[in-house]
């Protein structure tokens, strides 16, 4: 249960400390990070069927971390 409130994928491969949020992609949504150009990283190993789906995830904790390789 990830308890950060950053991405940790974004700052391994950018150095970026960017917010977790919510993002959108063809296959649902995901909890990642974006910049001013867009999206930097997926951290969620999951997707959710709706952005109140993966909130609830993000506000709870209900997602894995996608691991750093």
């Amino acid at each position: 249960m990830p308890n950060a409130s950053f991405g940790e994928l974004a700052l391994f491969h950018t150095g970026k400390q960017l917010p977790l949020q919510v993002l959108p992609s063809a296959a649902g949504h995901y909890i990642g990070t974006r910049d001013s150009q867009g999206p930097v990283s997926r951290e969620s190993r999951e997707y959710f069927r709706s952005s109140a789906a993966a909130e609830r995830a993000l506000a709870r904790g209900g997602w894995s971390q996608l691991a750093i390789p």
